[in-house]
């Protein structure tokens, strides 16, 4: 199994980091800022830095849907998996039009409102795992796991 874990640097990426148990063993690549933090922690990983900022951005959506389409292409990943931001709104919906399954991770500090993310990649996530049961209310189909921390 190939695994695709895309997200922001910071929290987002901590989230993914954590699940070091479950990916540690797979074939693997990240999508990320090109930031310090980032650099740090996944300095043995293969990595493929994204446009950043993508806080509402169009332009970071467009760059980042382009870099998403050659990436995909090259890697296809049997599995994506994100806990945010906006970098993983066009790596899921082209993830899926290419086979992949999504997993998206709903960020801890929501307890009870969604965030933007969210709310985009819920429709096509084959997963969408929250780590709240208040959550539940605004993602019916979701999943409680609760903490990854």
């Amino acid at each position: 199994m190939k695994v695709c874990l895309v997200g922001s640097s910071g929290g987002h990426l901590t989230h993914l980091y954590m699940l070091k148990l479950f990916w540690q063993d797979k074939e693997r690549f990240w999508v990320t800022f090109d930031k310090d933090d980032a650099k740090s922690l996944l300095k043995d990983e293969k990595v493929y830095s994204c446009y950043y900022p993508t806080n509402r951005s169009i332009k970071g959506l467009i760059i980042n849907t382009r870099l998403a389409w050659k990436i995909l292409h090259k890697e296809k990943p049997d599995l994506i998996i994100s806990s945010g931001a906006a970098v993983a709104v066009p790596f899921f919906y082209l993830g899926k039009m290419l086979g992949a399954k999504c997993i998206y991770i709903e960020v801890f500090d929501r307890i009870d409102h969604s965030t933007l993310s969210g709310k985009l990649v819920y429709p096509v996530a084959d997963k969408f795992i929250v780590q709240w049961e208040e959550m539940k209310k605004i993602y019916p189909n979701a999943i409680n796991l609760g903490s990854i921390f």
